[in-house]
């Protein structure tokens, strides 16, 4: 490796450092790859628990040379989706948050919620976290700006839907409306959405004065519910100032371990909404580094950056940060770490919230939990990380087994595992379970769980007990739970433990191994159809995926297929006495 050492350029880029079967522990960024990953092999560099604990698990490393800074910090952000290391600071959130659009470049506009943002030269607002404000903002819009609902292609005019009799839809599809007069009722909405409040209660103002003076009365009556409606929305609204436009003001605490962000999502001076993020094994790590690598996983996203977001703390390589940012804007997007007045009102409203969730999360219910099972489990440890064993099969065929992960109160489904039995013939649920603990324990290593669930008795978990003494585990507990009634098996009991009592323990070991089981069937399903699938039916052509997925569940099996007659074929609604007869005859013939 000090050969190898000697080799990097000392150039800006992206370094991966592996540990054991080329497993990435971490990867990071460097304006000198050089002297970064010699630092970290030097006898004299002064790294702290977190950072010497992966040097000690570091087998080798690879590196990627960018022309610049930012591409690094871009380069660096998808890796560190595509591989989660275990060293890097991971936001545990996998969801893209709701934005409306509205389709300003459309010949007839529509407003619609997506998740994802294109450069197509749309509106987007948002985002909304958590998404019942844009859905009430939605419902209001639609009861009181008739934009149109549907996605239909207007090039060819069509017989107005039902929407036009609810009085929600203008119809232009039917030609019932001017492109002129559905375009003010598009910037209605437009200036809705922006916050624009006098300007667009002057518009509607002057439109209701127009009516009526025209003796169109009902309309104007319309317009007047409208403005009425729409002052009693902005009234309920939480207006922190007008005069901030679109702002984050990202507060933060931490301990010696943990920390927690959240996240105020400001738009035209309105709150839109609230995000926080727990982060664990924080220790050692600068409080610098932290913002660096919360704030570019975060954007990292599918998400507009807004004008400012404001910080109490300086992100490292900010100036970095800010191109970036300003990169995926489009647009100029400043970092505050000095707000005044206002910004820094509501920074420290923001930094009081990250300091209470930080609290509560202390005192949740799931620690009692945890300590609950440890204390009726005979545990050495209380078990932080959990994770289900279970396998699948049918009369030996397709056999399948599952592997599924639950921690801090949720499952991982990137922890999730699946996998075809391999060296067990037959129904063997024992050796099933050995195989299937074994492959497990090869696949995730160090990242093992606390527990293991295995779904099953006494005889599953001696099965798994097997699998873990061969590898030599021995900081990871199991048992296993039976049905009917539900009770666990513990290597450490004489007696299983009764899981009936609906206590919170119970519901959530339950609750694990249940899911451990839908994951297995799942899978076991997924192959035993991808198996129908092959079936002789589709060498026949003219007979697709569909017509096939129709004929095994009505008759249930390629069998069953083949003991039917012509008519009973032919009865089958897309079906008619040719293909009927074209499939027997292929069916006879294969036999």
């Amino acid at each position: 490796m000090i050969e190898k050492l000697s080799l990097i350029p000392p150039r800006p880029g992206v370094y991966l450092l592996k540990g054991a079967k080329e497993a990435i522990l971490y990867v990071g960024k460097a304006k000198n790859l050089r002297n970064r990953l010699r630092s970290y092999f030097q006898k004299s560099a002064e790294l702290d628990a977190r950072k010497s604990s992966m040097v000690k698990n570091i087998k080798d490393f690879s590196y990627v040379v960018t022309s610049n800074e930012l591409e690094a910090l871009v380069l660096e952000s998808n890796l560190i989706k595509q591989y989660k290391p275990k060293f890097n600071i991971i936001l545990r959130d996998d969801k893209n948050y709701p934005y409306l659009k509205l389709t300003v470049n459309d010949e007839w506009p529509r407003l619609e919620v997506v998740r994802r943002i294109k450069k197509d030269r749309a509106l987007y607002f948002g985002p909304y976290v958590p998404a019942g404000s844009m859905w009430e903002a939605l419902a209001f819009i639609r009861r009181n700006f008739p934009i149109r609902p549907c996605k239909y292609s207007l090039d060819k005019p069509m017989r107005p839907c039902i929407q036009r009799q609810m009085g929600k839809c203008p119809a232009p599809c039917g030609g019932l409306i001017s492109k002129e007069e559905y375009r003010r009722i598009v910037e209605d909405v437009r200036l809705f959405l922006q916050g624009e409040k006098k300007e667009l209660l002057g518009e509607l103002e002057k439109r209701m004065e127009r009516f009526a003076e025209e003796l169109r009365f009902e309309e104007a009556a319309k317009i007047r519910d409208s403005i009425n409606n729409l002052r009693h929305i902005w009234e309920s609204q939480k207006v922190i100032a007008p005069e901030l436009g679109d702002i984050d003001a990202i507060g933060f605490y931490r301990d010696d371990r943990e920390a927690v962000f959240k996240i105020f999502f400001i738009r035209n001076g309105v709150m839109i909404g609230t995000k926080d993020f727990h982060l664990k094994e924080t220790a050692g790590i600068p409080t610098g580094e932290l913002f660096h690598n919360f704030v570019e996983q975060f954007y990292a996203k599918e998400i507009i950056p807004p004008d400012e977001i404001i910080l109490g703390q300086r992100p490292d390589e900010m100036k970095t940060l800010t191109t970036w940012l300003m990169y995926k804007k489009g647009k100029k997007v400043k970092i505050i770490t000095r707000p005044k007045g206002k910004k820094l009102e509501i920074l420290r409203m923001a930094d009081e919230n990250a300091r209470v969730t930080f609290k509560s999360r202390e005192k949740t219910d799931i620690k009692e939990t945890l300590e609950a099972l440890k204390k009726r489990l005979a545990l050495r440890v209380v078990p932080r990380s959990i994770g289900g064993l279970d396998a699948s099969t049918i009369s030996g065929s397709e056999s399948a087994g599952a592997f599924i992960y639950w921690s801090e109160g949720e499952f991982k489904k990137d922890m999730y595992r699946h996998m075809k039995i391999r060296t067990v013939e037959g129904i063997n649920d024992y050796s099933m379970i050995e195989e299937i603990t074994g492959r497990v324990i090869k696949n995730l290593g160090e990242k093992l769980p606390s527990l293991v669930i295995i779904d099953g008795g006494r005889g599953q978990l001696e099965a798994a007990k097997k699998a873990f003494d061969e590898a030599g585990i021995k900081n990871t507990a199991i048992i296993s739970i039976a049905k009917k009634p539900d009770r666990a098996f513990a290597l450490s009991l004489d007696k299983p433990v009764d899981l009936e009592d609906k206590t919170t323990s119970s519901l959530l070991l339950k609750k694990i191994r249940d899911e451990a089981h839908r994951f297995a069937v799942s899978f076991h399903r997924k192959l035993r159809d991808k198996r129908l699938m092959e079936s002789p039916l589709k060498k026949i052509s003219g007979i697709g995926e569909r017509r096939r997925l129709v004929l095994l569940r009505h008759f249930g099996s390629i069998e069953g297929v083949r003991g039917a007659s012509v008519d009973d074929i032919a009865g089958i609604k897309g079906f008619n006495k040719k293909i009927a007869e074209k499939i027997m005859e292929a069916l006879v013939r294969g036999q």
